[in-house]
């Protein structure tokens, strides 16, 4: 159904169209729910770049697209140590920005930090080699 209501904005109403923005971000976020994390980034990678040109990198749902690419990034099973890097380094910058545009306690920027300790954590496990105990 969310696929289908983004085509359809995107149809009617172009991609640079916020609801067509907020459509595919719903979107986005069902497919990252539902573990289809390659999808998720293939949509992400083409509406984030709309998003920060047309409503800003300070925007809700610019940073929500870049949250939900991270958690794709970092959930994923077949994650590569450059993506968990990147996962690490896209929440770490969306914090502060969450942290500054929305304040500390916004529910949007406590899950950013939940998943950026997740995100981290994902990185430590991959950096530590097998039998060590850092």
């Amino acid at each position: 159904m969310r696929r289908d209501i983004y085509a359809g904005n995107l149809k009617f109403k172009g991609e640079e169209n916020y609801n067509t923005l907020q459509a595919a971000l719903n979107y986005a976020s069902t497919l990252c729910e539902l573990g289809r994390f390659e999808e998720t980034k293939a949509l992400l990678r083409t509406t984030m770049p709309l998003a920060q040109r047309v409503i800003g990198n300070d925007h809700d749902t610019t940073l929500k697209m870049r949250w939900i690419y991270a958690q794709a990034l970092f959930q994923d099973a077949n994650a590569t140590l450059d993506d968990l890097g990147e996962a690490v380094a896209t929440l770490e910058e969306i914090e502060r920005t969450a942290r500054r545009v929305l304040g500390g306690s916004h529910p949007l920027t406590t899950e950013i930090e939940k998943s950026l300790r997740d995100a981290r954590a994902a990185l430590r496990a991959r950096e530590t080699p097998p039998g060590s105990h850092n």
